[in-house]
């Protein structure tokens, strides 16, 4: 196959959507010699902030010198980005030889796997085959039974900040989540966790206790802000200073959530100087995440789609544009918690742009313009992303700000407009 072909095969998989187990991703790796046998990893969980955490992680990792590999989803524009080594994504050559290798394995069982099981597959292959040093390795739902789950201990097991999302699937509680998210740590790991409720916090460290392993819970109170602005941040963590360019007080979170992690993996002999601490968050690149994309006019996009995200948008917007017009171009998946997400957001809305995003999934435009219309503020319906873009931009002024939120779907044909602005 070639790489259309392979893309073509993957998307056509799509339909078998998620399944529990692991006997599909077994029988695959079994095949393929287990490739995942051998490597080490930092295995990311959680609601919110892993894959700013695994991007942080990776960065870090790679500014002293290791051969990295990262595995994220979804992607913003091309599906390669979920796979990448040394922050360069997989070759469209090299992923279509891959999958081509992969698919008489998956077409000769019974149980066909899923997209995400295939995808991971051929990632660990990639990364054995490239002869990663470390990969850092992020869940792609809940933990316990997530694919990713078939590796050996990981030199860390993280879990980031949890939330109530794919509450059909994970439990309708902080507490139901946090054991799902919990069954990616294993003997002879350490744990991270994100500093949290007790609640969560009490879910994981009994799961740590009943395992033998250590817990690290950043202290959240020795963060101290030095300087904040549209560009970027600094801070101090523990007497040690660094420059951030994510924004957000939840992003300095992470970051101490991920100094942590280094921690972890400096006790495990791992050679990660302060040097390359420092320069691997400086470095961090990791799009959508209340990313500045144009200062005239201002226009910010975040790929928030739940309402802990809503929370640090809401909070961001209040943050750095107090006394601004703050127009919401807003497009939600309908099996998201839009109401919730919408409660929180409008807080900070003054008006509204509502966009398809581009996903199946999708809640069209004309239905959340209908439900927006409860909060008395004016509502606008674009038949395209790219002329919400346009009409956001429109209506936008020196006094105003305009933030695009509501789902990962939107985030890269929006960033996408401003190639042409």
């Amino acid at each position: 196959m070639d790489y259309k072909e392979a893309l073509a095969y993957l998307n056509a998989v799509e339909f078998f959507g998620s399944k529990p187990g692991f006997a599909r991703m077994t029988a695959m790796l079994d095949a393929l010699g287990n490739p995942q046998d051998g490597m080490k990893f930092v295995h990311v969980a959680g609601t919110n902030g892993k894959g700013s955490c695994a991007a942080m992680t990776a960065s870090i990792l790679k500014a002293a010198g290791y051969k990295t590999g990262l595995y994220t989803s979804p992607y913003l524009y091309r599906f390669n980005e979920r796979m990448q080594i040394g922050g360069k994504e997989i070759e469209d050559d090299v992923l279509a030889e891959l999958v081509t290798r992969i698919k008489p394995i998956a077409e000769a069982m019974e149980d066909h796997p899923t997209v995400f099981e295939l995808m991971t597959v051929t990632a660990l292959l990639w990364y054995k085959e490239q002869a990663c040093d470390i990969v850092v390795l992020e869940v792609g739902l809940g933990g316990r039974l997530d694919a990713t789950n078939v590796i050996a201990a990981p030199e860390c097991a993280v879990i980031m900040n949890i939330g109530l999302d794919h509450t059909e699937i994970l439990g309708d509680t902080l507490e139901q989540i946090a054991f799902e998210k919990a069954g990616i740590l294993k003997p002879g790991t350490e744990a991270v966790l994100f500093q949290q409720s007790e609640s969560v916090t009490g879910v994981v460290q009994k799961r740590c206790d009943e395992l033998g392993i250590a817990l690290h819970i950043p202290d959240f109170d020795a963060i101290q802000t030095e300087f904040d602005s549209l560009y970027g941040q600094t801070f101090t963590y523990k007497g040690e200073s660094y420059a951030l360019p994510l924004l957000g007080a939840h992003q300095l979170k992470n970051a101490a959530t991920v100094l942590e992690v280094v921690e972890v993996l400096r006790g495990r002999g791992w050679k990660l100087g302060q040097s390359d601490v420092e320069h691997g968050l400086y470095a961090v690149h990791w799009p959508g995440r209340f990313e500045l994309l144009s200062e005239e006019p201002l226009f910010i996009v975040d790929g928030g789609h739940n309402p802990q995200c809503a929370q640090t948008v809401r909070d961001n917007l209040l943050r750095y544009f107090p006394d601004k017009r703050r127009i919401l171009l807003l497009g939600v998946l309908r099996d998201k918690d839009y109401p919730a997400l919408t409660e929180i957001l409008n807080e900070a809305a003054d008006e509204y742009i509502c966009i398809t995003p581009d996903s199946r999934r999708a809640l069209p435009a004309g239905e959340l313009a209908d439900f927006l219309n409860r909060y008395n503020k004016p509502v606008a319906v674009c038949d395209s992303i790219r002329d919400g873009v346009s009409l956001a931009l429109d209506r936008s002024d020196k006094g105003s700000v305009v933030c695009a939120v509501g789902s990962l779907y939107s985030v890269g044909e929006i960033r996408a407009c401003f190639e042409r602005y």
